[in-house]
């Protein structure tokens, strides 16, 4: 079991995670608000510490991963106005689409998935008991939480108090005693159609305070690892720890991990840019493998670009394992060979350098075509192991030569009419039947095809 180091956003260097339980390790990674289906950047967080995850378990920890789904919130309530229909209805139906999209990455599914809706009465709780410390104030049917009363406010994202802006615009301003102050609870507005009973009147909890109290329900307070993107780092992940710190006593989590946003050209991929690329237009044109060795070619704490060229050559390289596993023999890999393995993991040790590793993966299978090429025979053991590390051992699979039958070049030619007439649910009906027979849809230059599913 090797010890395992990461990036603390916090203290800016490599930290020891040092388990509260010997043997167990907790992460928390914010998950999405689900007001529309996500894009491909929302995918990468939940890939890194899925990935992460598998690492650990490799090592021979229990690792438990929370991911939320944030379906309380003024963008949800916001899109739902728009299209004429109740929040809470939207928020079903995309936390369905994204749990969909995310199944077709096939990393897993986190082991706790809380939804905000469902986590309330933790939330009136920590206001409670914040408002009992005099760390926040009830105004007008809101509740406040008084910033400057955390003397460790701002160290997270490193920035000056003076200097921070919540981002919460002019809403509440007026009841606010100062404006560094954030809303912990909403009093219902004109036109939001879903809130609850609290002891200051009918309304519903503010963004931050949803994941302390969802981190703290499923891992309780003081666990291994807090993570989530860059652009969380502030106001969200601030907020997050100053909450249960104040509430509690005891800070949120050890180790604030955050992984780097990816790029469309030079722009962070985001919704609000109006730059995105739907995670599951992206799956079904590249192909889950593409995906996922695309994650691991960036240090998960980089900016990653996203574009064609990255991807095709992503694709290259799964298919070329996919060739050279075929010269491999079933059982054991060289002795001499261990090595690569062990830098591979080491490399996952160190701060989760993905890179790294797949540069160890690289350097066996140069190895072993050489050893192939001199007709030695070659076990896939290890690689079989480093693959399975990144959820990609599927590589290593016979092809079986079945080509698709007549229904499934059927059901092709229907998706690809469906997708003609713009008629995008019933292409993604026929594109999930297509997944459920066994196909995965590639998407290229000659046309779609069909390609065994992963």
């Amino acid at each position: 079991m090797r010890t395992i180091s990461l990036h603390d956003t916090r203290t800016g260097r490599i930290t020891e995670v040092r388990p509260r339980e010997p043997g167990k390790i907790g992460i928390y990674a914010c998950g999405p608000t689900v007001y529309a289906r996500i894009h491909i950047g929302n995918a990468r967080p939940f890939v890194v510490f899925s990935l992460l995850r598998r690492f650990l378990r490799a090592e021979g920890y229990e690792a438990t991963l929370v991911i939320n789904v944030t379906d309380v919130n003024d963008k949800i309530y916001a899109a739902a106005q728009a299209q004429g229909v109740r929040s809470a209805d939207l928020a079903r139906e995309m936390t369905a689409f994204y749990e969909a999209d995310t199944d077709a990455l096939g990393v897993g599914r986190p082991d706790v998935e809380p939804k905000a809706a469902e986590t309330v009465g933790g939330m009136i709780d920590l206001i409670s008991a914040l408002i009992e410390g005099g760390h926040a104030y009830a105004a007008g049917g809101d509740v406040y939480f008084r910033v400057r009363t955390d003397s460790h406010y701002g160290e997270l994202s490193h920035r000056d108090v003076d200097e921070m802006d919540q981002g919460e615009g002019v809403e509440g301003l007026h009841l606010k005693q100062d404006p560094l102050d954030f809303a912990l609870w909403k009093a219902t507005k004109p036109g939001e159609d879903t809130s609850w009973p609290s002891p200051w009147g009918e309304g519903r909890p503010g963004w931050h305070i949803e994941c302390s109290a969802m981190a703290e329900e499923h891992l309780g307070v003081g666990f291994e690892i807090h993570g989530g993107g860059t652009d969380l780092v502030f106001p969200h992940h601030e907020n997050e720890a100053a909450q249960t710190r104040c509430g509690r006593g005891h800070e949120l989590a050890q180790v604030w991990m955050h992984s780097g946003l990816l790029l469309m050209g030079a722009e962070k991929m985001a919704k609000s840019v109006g730059n995105v690329a739907l995670l599951h237009e992206v799956v079904e044109r590249w192909g889950r493998d593409t995906i996922v060795w695309f994650f691991c070619t960036g240090h998960y704490r980089r900016p990653l670009s996203f574009d064609d060229e990255t991807l095709e050559a992503a694709r290259s390289r799964v298919a070329r394992i996919r060739d050279q596993a075929r010269r491999l023999a079933d059982g054991p890999s060289p002795a001499d060979m261990a090595p690569f393995r062990e830098r591979f993991l080491d490399a996952l040790a160190d701060d989760f350098n993905t890179p790294q590793a797949l540069a160890e993966l690289g350097g066996w299978l140069t190895e072993a075509n050489r050893r192939l090429d001199a007709e030695e025979t070659v076990g896939r053991d290890d690689l079989a192991a480093m693959l399975d590390v990144l959820h990609l051992a599927n590589l290593l699979d016979a092809d079986t030569g079945d080509g698709p039958a007549d229904e499934d070049l059927a059901l092709l030619e229907a998706r690809q009419a469906a997708r003609a007439a713009k008629d995008w649910p019933e292409a993604d009906r026929l594109r999930d039947e297509l997944r459920a027979r066994g196909w995965e849809v590639r998407d290229g230059a000659a046309g779609a095809e069909l390609v065994r599913a992963s």
